[in-house]
Formats: C-alpha cells, structure tokens, sequence
C-alpha cells in the first residue's frame, strides 16, 4: 500500500480521538481539580510527583493535544517557580522529541515530496546546508504563530538533527515555560508574590519583544518575498 504509514498514523489518531470520546481523557488531565493529588505526594514523594507530572504532561500534550499552558501552570503550583519550571520544561522536551521522532517515522517519507513543492517551506525547512536549523527553531518556538503541538510533528518531517532539534526546542521554550510556571507561583506565594509576577512580567516582555521583532523583521518579510515570487 502506498504512504502505508501515514494511513497508518492516521489510523492511530482516529483511534485515539474516538476513544478520548468516549473516556473524557482530556477534560480529565486538563481539569485542574483532577491533578490535586499531586499536591499531597509532593510532600510525601517528590521524586514519584515529579514523575507522574512528567508522564501526564508528555501524554496530554502528544497523545491528547493539550495546550502547554494547562501544565505550565500545574507545574508552578504543584512544584514552585524553580522546580516548576524545570519540571516542565523537562516534560515539554520529551514530549516534543517524542512527536519529533513519531512525525520522522511515520510521515517523513510520504509528507516531504509535498512540502519541498513549497519554496518557502522548501528554503527554511529543507536547506541542505542547514543555516536555517537553528534560527526558524528560535522563530517558531518564540512566535505564537505557530500551533506548538503540530510544530513537533511537522519538524519530523524535515531533515534537522534529533540533537538539534532537542537541544533548540528546550532552549528556546524556557523564557515561554518560565514565564507561565513563575507567574502562577506568584499567584499561590503571598510572602513572594510581588517578586515572582515581576518576574514572570519582565519574561513575557522578553519573550513578546523578541517575538514581535522576529515576526516583523522575518516571517512578515519572507511571507511577502514569497507572494511576490
């Protein structure tokens, strides 16, 4: 059968999408409430809180398509600004190299012939040198024009390294995580509330500003290149 393994991965989300309907797995995971027990084994088993938070966020964010933020803000009141942080931005990774190598396996062979037909796509995803890796990684992750859970499926496809591709993604989503995981500590702290929002604010100018240059300066001016092309 041709493109086997799209019909394939296909297959396995018609599953997985039918089967969510019929258990509620994700109003379960993403239902706040329902992650409360975390909070009484954090004081009594850290190390298998931590754990089970990591487990829960690669799941909802690959198997279920949950947004990041659901779990971003569990993190900074399940674990504090710190830990949190590290926490997810621990779990975000996996969960990205995860679809990475789903999206390389399934959809690579049958998804690339059509995307290299795209100049654009072609030029910034499929450069043979490789110059573009690093700086559309840093774009995509920093400017929320992207959906973030397609974006890890979608760089399977391409001819970036798993190591870079990792090593990027988790740079380049920490002022993101940060920001989220730090804000809600400062929500939950009163005694450092005043230092934890300030934080968080002065991330979300950061991460906004360079996000805003970025889309302004690169991707508005390649999307006009590319119309006049």
């Amino acid at each position: 059968m041709k493109n086997k393994k799209l019909w394939i991965f296909i297959g396995i989300i018609l599953v997985i999408l039918i089967l969510n309907h019929i258990f509620g797995w994700s109003s379960y995971i993403g239902d706040m409430d329902n992650l409360k027990f975390l909070e009484d084994m954090v004081q009594k088993n850290l190390a298998l809180a931590v754990c089970i938070y990591i487990a829960l966020t690669v799941i909802g964010c690959v198997v279920l398509a949950l947004p990041g933020i659901t779990f971003a803000v569990a993190a900074g009141l399940l674990f504090g600004p710190v830990l949190g942080t590290f926490c997810c931005s621990a779990a975000t990774t996996l969960g990205a190299m995860l679809a990475f190598v789903v999206g390389r396996f399934f959809l690579k062979d049958s998804i690339r012939p059509v995307a290299m037909k795209n100049k654009y796509l072609k030029k910034w995803l499929f450069d043979e040198s490789g110059s573009n890796e690093i700086f559309i990684l840093m774009i995509t992750r920093l400017v929320p024009l992207f959906p973030y859970n397609l974006q890890n499926f979608a760089y399977g496809v391409t001819d970036i390294k798993f190591a870079t591709y990792s090593i990027c993604s988790l740079i380049f989503m920490l002022p993101g995580t940060a920001m989220y995981t730090v804000g809600t500590a400062g929500l939950a702290d009163k005694e450092n509330r005043v230092l934890y929002i300030g934080i968080a604010l002065a991330l979300a100018a950061v991460v906004m500003g360079i996000g805003a240059y970025l889309k302004k300066h690169y991707v508005q001016e390649e999307q006009v290149m590319a119309d006049e092309e």
